[in-house]
């Protein structure tokens, strides 16, 4: 009889002693540090740059002895893309390249027009891009253009006239509209380029739009308050905020892996340096100096 009343307490006692190991696992895996990972470029030697920072603000810096600007992560995180100057500055053309800086590509060759804005699909397989140059009447014109990730299979879509693509996660792109006098707008559209729905609506320069990780909000850049700050929005152009307030340029967000915070460019400590942020606006300090175009990996290490 004695030994039979104390299996319960066994069972109870062993019971007890596995919740407090989970207990103790996950308090000791919240005091661990997440890791992310930020691309830019440097300002004094214009390579493309992997930055390693965590939420205790250790880093380390890899060069990947490639120049180029507007940098965009592949979903997997193995490769990047970005647009690259040749013929005297006159041509920008987009390429590819591993994390690491190897296998280096160029992906289009078009004379005298300016490929920039590259952006993946968020299955990897597609690149988006905007397209600027002066037709045969010089006036400015801006396209966005899709490719395979190989640079196969180049097409206009046709129905977005603008700059500054970046893909939803349901594969839908947010892109800023066509630059007309000193004003541009941002809009969301189908991949086809059908069902355009205008965002904003302001007597302002509104450009660089990136989707939040979970598809619900926005970051763009504005002048509509007298410089480019930054603001964000929900994905249906409702509740636009302004999240910086300077007399000098705040430009090109990217969202964190979690949604949590932006980083991003600036001048106000007198030389263009990445900042970072909560995604309210709170807690800004400087994580990189002498840098810019910062694109956050948006998968946590």
């Amino acid at each position: 009889m004695k030994t039979n009343n104390l299996k319960p307490v066994k069972t109870l006692t062993f019971v007890t002693l596995l919740l407090g190991l989970i207990a103790f696992c996950q308090e000791s895996d919240k005091s661990k540090p997440t890791s992310y990972t930020i691309a830019y470029s440097a300002k004094e030697s214009g390579n493309v740059e992997i930055y390693q920072r965590n939420t205790e603000g250790k880093s380390t810096t890899e060069s990947t002895n490639e120049k180029g600007g507007y940098l965009a992560w592949s979903p997997d995180g193995k490769h990047i893309a970005f647009y690259y100057k040749y013929d005297d500055k006159k041509t920008w053309s987009i390429h590819t390249m591993n994390s690491d800086g190897t296998n280096r590509k160029r992906l289009t060759y078009e004379k005298n027009k300016w490929d920039n804005s590259p952006t993946w699909s968020p299955d990897g397989r597609k690149i988006v891009f905007s397209r600027e140059y002066k037709d045969s009447e010089k006036n400015w014109q801006q396209e966005i253009w899709i490719m395979n990730s190989d640079g196969s299979e180049l097409s206009q879509i046709k129905s977005l006239k603008g700059g500054g693509p970046y893909f939803t996660p349901d594969g839908r792109i947010v892109f800023h509209s066509e630059f007309k006098d000193k004003k541009s707008e941002i809009s969301i559209a189908d991949i086809d380029g059908n069902n355009i729905i205008q965002l904003t609506n302001n007597e302002a320069e509104e450009w660089h739009p990136e989707v939040s990780p979970d598809g619900k909000q926005i970051a763009f850049m504005s002048d509509r308050d007298g410089n480019y700050e930054v603001y964000v929005m929900n994905i249906d152009g409702s509740n636009q905020n302004r999240l910086t307030n300077n007399d000098v340029g705040d430009w090109y967000p990217s969202w964190s892996p979690d949604g949590s915070q932006l980083i991003f460019s600036s001048l106000r400590d007198g030389e263009k340096s990445i900042y970072i942020m909560n995604k309210d606006g709170a807690e800004v300090r400087k994580i990189i100096s002498n840098a810019s175009s910062p694109a956050w990996l948006k998968i946590i290490l």
